[in-house]
């Protein structure tokens, strides 16, 4: 099942990665894709939603 993030304050592919490598290091993620425009992360996997969001947030973006 896919959970599907908006995450604000990427602003370039450095912050797109950033994301990606914290979202990949989320136990139970299988797959991720972050895109830039529309500001989004389409997470793969069995991690919550609360997992997520918190991984974004401790990179210094915001997630919801």
């Amino acid at each position: 099942m896919a959970t599907i993030l908006k995450v604000t304050g990427m602003t370039c592919q450095h912050c797109v990665q950033a994301v990606t490598k914290a979202l990949k290091n989320v136990p139970g993620v299988v797959t991720v894709s972050v895109s830039l425009e529309p500001g989004q992360a389409v997470v793969e996997g069995t991690a919550s939603r609360e997992a997520l969001v918190s991984a974004v947030k401790e990179v210094g973006y915001e997630a919801g």
